[in-house]
C-alpha cells in the first residue's frame, strides 16, 4: 500500500514538474513578445512621424535597402499583428498550465497525505506484532 501511493506520488511530481517547465518557457516567451510589440511600437511611431516624401531604409544583412514609408508602415502593422496574436495564445496558454498546476498540487497534497497515514499505519501494524 505504501510503495503503491509511493509510485503515484513520484509519477504526480514528474507531471507536476514538467507543467512547471511549461510554465516557465510560456513566461519567457510572453517577455520575448512583450520585448518585441513595445520594439515596433516605437518603430510605428517614429514612422508616423515621418512625411511621405521622406526615405526610409530597412536593414537587411548587411545592407540598408530602401523601402517606401507605405511599405514600411504596412510591415510594422504586420508584425504588431502576429505578435498580437502570439501574445494572446501564450497568455491562453499560461492560464491553462496555471490550471494545471494547481490541480496537481491539490493532487500532490492528497497524495503526500494518504503517504504519511500509510508510512503512520505501516509503522503500527509493525509495532503491534
Amino acid at each position: 500500500m505504501v510503495e503503491e501511493i509511493h509510485k503515484k506520488l513520484q509519477t504526480e511530481k514528474k507531471k507536476f514538474n514538467q507543467v512547471q517547465k511549461d510554465y516557465n518557457k510560456a513566461l519567457r516567451t510572453r517577455q520575448i513578445l512583450d520585448g518585441q510589440l513595445n520594439e515596433n511600437i516605437a518603430v510605428k511611431k517614429e514612422l508616423d512621424l515621418l512625411k511621405s516624401e521622406d526615405e526610409v531604409f530597412k536593414l537587411i544583412g548587411p545592407c540598408l535597402i530602401k523601402q517606401h514609408l507605405e511599405e514600411a508602415k504596412q510591415n510594422v502593422a504586420k508584425r504588431m499583428d502576429y505578435i498580437s496574436s502570439e501574445l494572446k495564445r501564450t497568455e491562453e496558454l499560461i492560464t491553462t498550465l496555471d490550471k494545471k498546476q494547481d490541480v496537481h498540487r491539490e493532487t500532490l497534497e492528497k497524495l503526500q497525505q494518504m503517504f504519511q497515514q500509510a508510512q503512520i499505519k505501516a509503522s503500527l501494524a509493525g509495532t503491534k506484532t
